[in-house]
Formats: C-alpha cells, structure tokens, sequence
C-alpha cells in the first residue's frame, strides 16, 4: 500500500489511512521542522498543522508525491513560525544507556562522531544542510526533495555534490572523515 492509497483511503471515509499516515511520517515530520526551530515541543505542534490541513483542506496530490507534499508543507510551516522560538529543555540530549553487550569505548567513540557530524552539519550553508538532510535521512528522490525545495533536478543534484564537498572538508578538519 502507497502513501497515496493510504491518503485517498482517507478521503473515501476511512480514518484508518490518515492515522498510519501520522504513524509513519509524524516523527520525521517533527524532527526536520525541529531543524528550523531547535524547539521539539513547537515543531510537533508545527507537524501536527501539518496533518490538520490534510484534514479540512483535503488537497489533490498526485501519486508519487505525498511525502514530497508533507515535507513541503512543513517546511513552509516551519520559516513562518521560526522567529517565534524559545529555548527548551531536551531529553534527547542526554546520553542515554548502552546495552550490556556493548563497550563503552565504542558508546564513547559513537557518541563523539555524532556530535562531530551534527556540529558539521550545523555549519554547512542552509541549502546544503537541508538538501542533504532529506536525499540521506529521509531517503527522498533528488526529485521529491526537488519538489520540497521548490528547485528543479540538475540544481538538487548541484547542490548535494557541493553538500558533500562542504561536509567532507568540515570532517576532515575534525578529523573524522573516513576513520573507522
């Protein structure tokens, strides 16, 4: 079952479809506007606008593009409501506790090279972040991030290739590119 038949599922009636929609999309929906806003609270608040518009505007979207349309949307969301955020507080950032299987040098080790990547990652030109951000942790199409960054395809490819150069030069001074 697409997301498409799942959206027009809802549409005929049935609640069932929009509701795996939220299951799927909500979290990553929330985490790529809590990139704009760095306040979680607000952007579930914001992913949850998302899902409230499909609800009374129930607009057309062809198939292939649902995901693309939600991201689009959320991103939109999230530049009108950015100069509105606050600090907050965040459990997500507290190291959480390794299974008894694993060593703690490679808790350590992990956790470090995560920090590195995101603190890379922060410093990249918006453009790049974002890009690069959907083609690799939302697995979008160059096509439907494309779409979400209202760019055709030769620019997105343009754009990922220079994203990784920016990235990999930024590891590289951290020393992390390439080590195992």
């Amino acid at each position: 079952m697409t997301d498409e038949w799942e959206y027009r599922r809802y549409l005929a009636g049935d609640e069932t479809g929009l509701n795996r929609l939220m299951e799927k999309y909500g979290n990553p929906l929330t985490l790529y506007i809590s990139g704009y806003l760095h306040d979680i609270h607000e952007a579930e608040d914001l992913m949850m606008e998302v899902f409230i518009y499909l609800l009374t505007k129930k607009p057309r979207i062809r198939d292939g593009c649902l995901k693309a349309y939600l991201y689009k949307a959320a991103r939109h969301m999230a530049l009108r409501h950015k100069g509105k955020g606050r600090l907050c507080f965040s459990f997500d950032e507290l190291p959480g506790e390794p299974e008894c299987e694993t060593l703690i040098e490679d808790v350590v080790k992990t956790g470090e090279r995560n920090r590195i990547l995101h603190f890379c990652m922060e410093q990249l030109h918006t453009e790049y972040r974002e890009v690069l951000y959907l083609t690799y942790f939302e697995d979008m199409s160059y096509a439907q991030a494309a779409e979400v960054l209202g760019k055709n395809v030769k620019q997105i490819t343009n754009m990922v290739y220079r994203g990784k150069k920016s990235l990999r030069g930024l590891l590289e001074k951290e020393g992390i590119f390439g080590a195992e």
